[in-house]
């Protein structure tokens, strides 16, 4: 899978930002393999894919900025944990002035089957500690957010033991191929199409 470290692009005029995205994930490398870092996972391959600035540390996070179907986009990685995550994500809002219904949220999903994508705009938080702490920081839940499923071990019990795990070995292409896709058809959620967006990615990923 590609990393941030690949990329050597140097920074574009990015003063007018048109949308944040924003993966949901915990910082550290005994984390990075995590189920519950897939947001991470997916915005490092749109990132490395689409050619954005190499990594800054900024915001509480490390972010990229880049130009996709013309909007200039900035990703946004929290390295505050997950439950904090609203502090980041409060702070690039904040300095480029982007509204709350511009920024979209790449997360974990447990209710939905491993390799299944959705896009929604607002709505419930599900439980997500990430979700639960933008909502709080940044104005309410009217953002747009991305659905990664990785499926639910069965009991409430097991939950946190399973999101903090990283996938199994069966897992790893579907994996793989949730973020490839993703990353092959961001140009769709850029254009603000997300239902073109999430047949393209189910078209890839069952190829």
């Amino acid at each position: 899978m590609l990393r941030w470290l690949f990329s050597r692009r140097e920074p574009e005029d990015m003063s007018t930002i048109g949308q944040l995205w924003v993966g949901l994930g915990n910082p550290g490398a005994k984390h990075a393999l995590d189920r519950h870092n897939i947001g991470f996972m997916v915005v490092d391959a749109i990132a490395d894919d689409h050619g954005f600035s190499a990594a800054q540390a900024k915001f509480s996070g490390l972010v990229r900025t880049g130009t996709i179907e013309g909007q200039k986009i900035l990703i946004l990685k929290p390295t505050t944990f997950m439950n904090k995550s609203g502090v980041a994500v409060q702070k690039a809002m904040a300095f480029y002035k982007i509204p709350l219904d511009r920024v979209s949220v790449f997360h974990d999903e447990l209710d939905l089957a491993p390799g299944k994508v959705r896009v929604k705009m607002g709505g419930g938080l599900a439980g997500h500690n990430g979700l639960k702490s933008i909502n709080q920081m940044c104005g309410g839940p009217d953002f747009q957010r991305i659905r990664l499923g990785i499926g639910h071990p069965g009991h409430k019990d097991r939950v946190s033991g399973y999101v903090l795990s990283g996938f199994a070995k069966d897992e790893i292409d579907m994996r793989d191929d949730l973020c490839n896709g993703i990353a092959r058809y961001a140009n769709h959620l850029a254009k603000d199409d997300p239902e073109l967006f999430q047949t393209r990615v189910a078209e890839y990923i069952v190829k």
